[in-house]
C-alpha cells in the first residue's frame, strides 16, 4: 500500500511574469546580453553571437506610478528581457544610469528620471556543436523538454568540456548558440536521468527562470531509496538548509544558517522490507537537494556513494537473498530519476505537464529486488 501526502501543483500566468508595454521602451538597438543562470554555481560562459561586440541602447523615462522604486527593481521591469543579476553588473559598472549619473541599486527614483542604458556585449569564447542524440518528449516553437540519460553532463566545465548537453543542442538547434547555456533553465546531476526544460528564446528562458524562483515550476522525482516505507512516511516535508559540507568542499550537507531548502515526499512504495520507491517534490533546487535530505534523515539513494552509508550497504548485502545483493552491490549510480514536469508555457500563459517512464536500469533493479 502506498502512503500518500497531499500536493498541489502551483501555476503563474504569463501576464504575471510579463515584460513592460513596449511603448514605455526607447531602443536605439535591441540586442540580447548573455547572462548566467544566476542559481548556478558551476556556471560557464554562455555562447557570443556572430557579432564581437554588439551595443544595447535603451532609454526608459519613470512614470508617476514607478516614481519612489528602487532602481534596480524597476529596472529589473522595464528592461524584461535581461535577467536582475546583469542589471545588477550594469548598474555597478554605469552602463545603467539615471539621467546620466551612476546610482547605487538602492536609489529611488522619481517622476521623470530617465533611466540610460548603453552596455556592449563582448564575445566569450564558443562550446563545441556535437552531434549527440537527444530524448525529446515535448517541443514547441519556445520550449523543448528534455529526457536526460544517466552520465550525459548537463553543461562545460572543468573535465567536460564537450560531450555534454549544451553540445548536444548546440548541434541540434543552431539557433541556441545566441542564449545563456544554450537556452538551459535548470540542471541536474550527471548520474540522475530525467526530465529538463530548456528554452529556445531569450524572453522564454527569463520567463521560466522567474517561475523557478516564484515556485510555479513543479518537478517530480523517484528515488529508490534504503529504508522502510512506514519510517519514510513519517517525513511528509523535510525543511533542512543545506550548505557546503564544512571539510568536504564536494559535498553537500545540511547546515544551520545555509540556503533554505525544502523537499516533499508525496509519495511513499514499499518495495522490500529494506527498499522503498519515493516519489519526491522539489520546493527549492539546492545542489544535490533530494540526496542529501534523505541521507540526512538516515535513508541514503540506492548506488549513491557520496551520500550513501558504506556500513549500512556492507550490513544489507549479507541480509539480502544473492540476486538481490549483486543487484543492489553493482548498481552504478544514485537511483533518482526526474519523472515529472510542469510548468507554465512562456507565450500561451497555458500549464505543460511532461512525463518520462522510470529508465531501463532502474526498471531493472526494481524487478530484481521484489523477484
Amino acid at each position: 500500500m502506498p502512503f500518500l501526502s497531499p500536493f498541489n501543483h502551483q501555476s503563474l500566468s504569463a501576464a504575471a511574469l510579463g515584460a513592460a508595454s513596449e511603448s514605455d521602451l526607447i531602443p536605439c538597438a535591441d540586442v540580447l546580453a548573455h547572462e548566467p543562470l544566476t542559481n548556478d554555481p558551476d556556471e560557464e560562459d554562455a555562447l557570443p553571437s556572430t557579432d564581437t561586440e554588439s551595443l544595447i541602447c535603451k532609454t526608459y523615462v519613470v512614470t508617476e506610478q514607478l516614481a519612489g522604486q528602487r532602481i534596480d527593481k524597476v529596472a529589473a521591469e522595464v528592461f524584461a528581457d535581461y535577467s536582475r543579476e546583469q542589471i545588477k553588473h550594469w548598474l555597478e559598472s554605469g552602463e545603467l544610469s539615471v539621467n546620466g549619473c551612476v546610482q547605487k541599486p538602492k536609489y529611488r527614483l522619481k517622476v521623470a528620471d530617465t533611466l540610460q542604458l548603453h552596455a556592449k556585449r563582448v564575445s566569450q569564447q564558443p562550446d563545441v556543436a556535437e552531434n549527440i542524440a537527444l530524448d525529446i518528449v515535448y517541443e514547441d516553437d519556445a520550449v523543448l523538454v528534455v529526457n536526460k540519460p544517466v552520465g550525459l553532463v548537463v553543461h562545460p566545465g572543468a573535465g567536460n568540456w564537450q560531450g555534454t548537453l549544451v553540445n548536444a543542442l548546440l548541434y541540434h538547434y543552431p539557433n541556441s548558440r545566441l542564449l545563456p547555456r544554450a537556452g538551459l533553465v535548470h540542471r541536474i546531476d550527471k548520474d540522475t536521468s530525467g526530465l529538463m526544460v530548456v528554452a529556445k528564446d531569450s524572453q522564454s528562458q527569463l520567463h521560466l527562470i522567474n517561475q523557478l524562483k516564484n515556485k510555479s515550476v513543479y518537478r517530480l522525482y523517484q528515488a529508490l531509496v534504503i529504508g522502510r516505507a512506514y519510517d519514510l512516511a513519517r517525513h511528509t516535508t523535510i525543511d533542512a538548509p543545506i550548505a557546503r559540507h564544512a571539510t568536504q568542499r564536494t559535498k553537500m550537507a545540511v547546515v544551520q544558517g545555509g540556503k533554505s531548502a525544502v523537499t516533499h515526499l508525496i509519495q511513499v512504495n514499499a518495495i522490500t522490507e529494506y527498499f522503498s520507491l519515493v516519489k519526491v517534490r522539489l520546493e527549492t533546487g539546492r545542489t544535490h537537494q533530494i540526496r542529501v535530505h534523505l541521507s540526512h534523515l538516515g535513508f541514503p539513494l540506492v548506488g549513491d556513494t557520496v551520500y550513501g552509508s558504506a556500513r549500512k550497504n556492507a550490513t544489507l548485502i549479507h541480509q539480502l537473498p544473492p540476486a538481490q545483493s549483486e543487484a543492489f552491490k553493482n548498481f552504478p549510480r544514485q537511483a533518482l530519476h526526474a519523472y515529472e514536469l510542469g510548468f507554465v508555457h512562456p507565450k500561451t500563459g497555458l500549464p505543460v505537464q511532461v512525463t518520462a517512464a522510470l529508465p531501463e536500469d532502474m526498471t531493472q533493479l526494481l524487478a530484481t529486488l521484489q523477484a
